[in-house]
């Protein structure tokens, strides 16, 4: 991981070292130390797999990211703020969010936003592309500035297994740092979806709410070879009916969008080194197909290989890389 320090310049020279070292670490944004003479401030940042991953530790400041701003760079990313000590303010699309320590929040980097940390703090960052959270979790708008804390044991486990990703930058080859990296998503999703049913929060919307409720139950059951539309409607409290109307936005059906998940888990083991022992069917099976036939011809209409000529190529490729 890179490392910068303001000890590393002198004491009037701080506070501009670390707006420049900020701004190339997250996105373009506005700084103000609360006390410019004594400011201090450090950030060590890498990478694992899709994610970016930074700790920092500051004195008391504020950072702003206006619409000027905004429209000065393309950044596409969403942020995860993880607390470890201190107190941070959220403010963005109107809510105001407060993370204390060991809670985690969003933030969109597509819009505007004020963050302030009013204490000496600890944190992490995990920058994510837009694309693997909505994925995961539908419309973005839904869930920024919304402080997740640890009044559930998943966001307890989620916030747990953040907190040792930085760790693991360093030391892990590459098919193993996705394969984490996705897990992670795929646990933070989770947490702020049970989190986001507490009836103490009112969602933009109550489709967001249900779609997010959908797809978890599908996430929850895709190895269950007995998952169907009717029992994932069920499972989330949805009429088969109302599921379809959810995911028509998407461009998708219930049992289109199951199918689609399935088919990706397997693609994932098919590109896992760690899994290349694996047979074909044991995949297929393991990820809820019942049939490897038709498992192969709808891999190869989804992907454009067979699974077989998808691992001969995938694998190669993630070793190189």
């Amino acid at each position: 991981m890179l490392h910068h320090s303001t000890d590393e310049v002198h004491p009037r020279d701080r506070v501009a070292y670390w707006r420049e070292v900020a701004t190339k670490a997250f996105v373009r944004h506005d700084f103000r130390a609360a006390n410019a003479t004594s400011f201090r401030a450090c950030i060590e940042s890498g990478r694992l797999a899709n994610l970016g991953v930074t700790t920092y530790e500051c004195n008391p400041c504020h950072v702003g990211r206006t619409a000027r701003d905004t429209s000065r760079d393309d950044n596409d990313d969403i942020h995860l703020l993880l607390n470890h000590s201190g107190k941070t303010i959220a403010e963005q699309d109107g809510r105001v969010a407060e993370s204390a320590t060991g809670g985690f929040m969003f933030l969109d980097m597509r819009r505007p936003f004020n963050l302030d940390f009013d204490t000496d703090s600890k944190a992490n960052t995990f920058v994510i592309p837009r694309r693997l959270l909505k994925a995961r979790l539908g419309r973005t708008a839904t869930f920024t500035a919304r402080s997740i804390d640890l009044s559930t044991p998943l966001a307890n486990l989620a916030a747990s297994f953040l907190a040792m990703l930085p760790d693991c930058v360093d030391g892990l080859a590459a098919p193993a740092a996705s394969k984490l990296s996705e897990q992670a998503l795929d646990l933070v999703a989770l947490a702020y979806s049970v989190s986001s049913q507490d009836t103490r929060l009112t969602l933009s919307s109550a489709r967001a709410t249900a779609l997010v409720r959908l797809k978890t139950a599908i996430h929850a059951h895709l190895s269950n070879p007995d998952l169907c539309p009717a029992m994932a409607a069920a499972t989330a409290g949805l009429s088969v009916r109302y599921a379809n109307v959810l995911l028509a936005q998407e461009g998708m059906s219930l049992e289109r969008y199951i199918v689609a998940q399935r088919l990706d888990r397997c693609r994932r083991a098919l590109a896992d080194p760690t899994q290349a022992h694996r047979m074909i069917a044991d995949i297929a099976f393991g990820w809820g197909f019942w049939d490897v036939s038709h498992f192969c011809r709808r891999f190869k209409s989804e992907f454009g290989f067979t699974p077989r000529d998808y691992r001969h190529n995938a694998q190669p490729l993630l070793a190189s890389g």
